[in-house]
């Protein structure tokens, strides 16, 4: 009596200790269910556990799905997986496979933003380095949220995103991107420039979009406050700015060469045919364009045009403006020979 109530006790201990053997085995044991190869992965934001699940299937990396599905149905925390793209080692088990998920840091990513970009051109570097949108970016950058914690009124951060080299999470949202670009702006515009541009009666904006212009006159640090200068002198005077940059602007499009026609633009951001300064930045100046600003050369120049040689000649006068102008076509005409 005594054996046959023990009997199939016994019966059930063991096939519960052969199925606990199994599952431990399943579980823990490295290489039952994964490759032998390093695969690669990329998650990204929104993605649900079982889709991670599906795309390890479908890259090589696990064999059947079954297995990870149960164990994280076990740890339910291990559902937690950041965005991010991995580099999975070869040979794991089910949960070290899944815990090297849940635990690995999110990777970054080193990107360059040069001086002179506009929003659409940060926007474009950004979603060829990061996994984000353009058009998500731009959406961002006009947040009226997002521009009022940094007490910025215009209608997008234009001329707000500093430039510089910078480590992003490959995963960086765009609100995060665009709130950290501006936080360098913020950062680098101390209390003591905010002052010396108070003296020079120029506004944040003023600032921001006299340097912007700057930036896009010259990429040669050195010419920057004579650049800055000539502007300043023309508004001194009331004569329009005439800069190039902001008609290029205002056509929007690839930067190409300007055609008189392209100067007749019926845009605010047209200085040839409006006075004084655009309605904001044409693009995001850096440190140098900004101190040009600031701290302009000591002049009486009006005009300036590009040697065709690098750099620029400048001019008080418009009848020295126009030698300069002769020297640049017989550059040019030398060059084209």
């Amino acid at each position: 009596m005594t054996f046959k109530k023990t009997f199939p006790l016994k019966l059930l201990i063991s096939v519960a200790a052969i199925l606990l053997a199994a599952f431990a085995y399943m579980f823990f044991m490295p290489g039952i269910n994964t490759t032998s190869r390093t695969t690669h992965l990329i998650i990204r934001r929104g993605m649900g556990f079982k889709p991670i699940v599906d795309e390890l299937h479908r890259n090589g990396t696990i064999k059947n799905r079954w297995p990870l599905l149960l164990t994280g149905r076990i740890i339910p925390r291990l559902h937690n997986i950041k965005p991010g793209r991995y580099s999975i080692p070869s040979g794991m088990s089910n949960f070290s496979l899944l815990y090297y998920l849940h635990t690995r840091k999110q990777d970054e990513v080193r990107v360059t933003i040069p001086e002179g970009l506009d929003l659409r051109h940060v926007a474009r570097l950004l979603s060829r380095n990061l996994d984000i949108d353009s058009t998500g970016f731009m959406a961002a950058a006009a947040d009226r949220r997002l521009l009022a914690k940094f007490n910025i009124t215009a209608k997008n951060a234009e001329g707000y995103l500093f430039p510089g080299t910078y480590n992003f999470l490959w995963a960086s949202r765009p609100e995060e991107a665009v709130d950290f670009l501006i936080g360098r702006f913020r950062h680098f515009y101390t209390a003591r420039l905010i002052s010396y541009a108070d003296s020079a009666g120029l506004n944040e904006t003023a600032l921001l979009t006299l340097a912007s212009i700057v930036e896009a006159e010259t990429p040669v640090d050195q010419e920057k406050p004579l650049v800055a200068s000539v502007y300043l002198n023309r508004l001194k005077h009331n004569l329009r700015l005439q800069a190039d940059p902001t008609v290029q602007y205002a056509i929007g499009g690839a930067a190409r060469r300007l055609f008189y026609k392209d100067l007749a633009t019926d845009s605010p951001y047209n200085t040839y045919r409006h006075n004084g300064l655009p309605p904001g930045p044409i693009c995001s100046p850096g440190v140098a364009s900004i101190l040009a600003v600031l701290n302009p050369a000591d002049t009486k120049f009006l005009y300036f045009v590009a040697t065709g040689k690098g750099g620029h000649n400048f001019a008080e006068s418009l009848a020295e403006h126009g030698k300069n102008i002769k020297k640049y076509r017989i550059a040019r005409r030398n060059i084209l020979r």
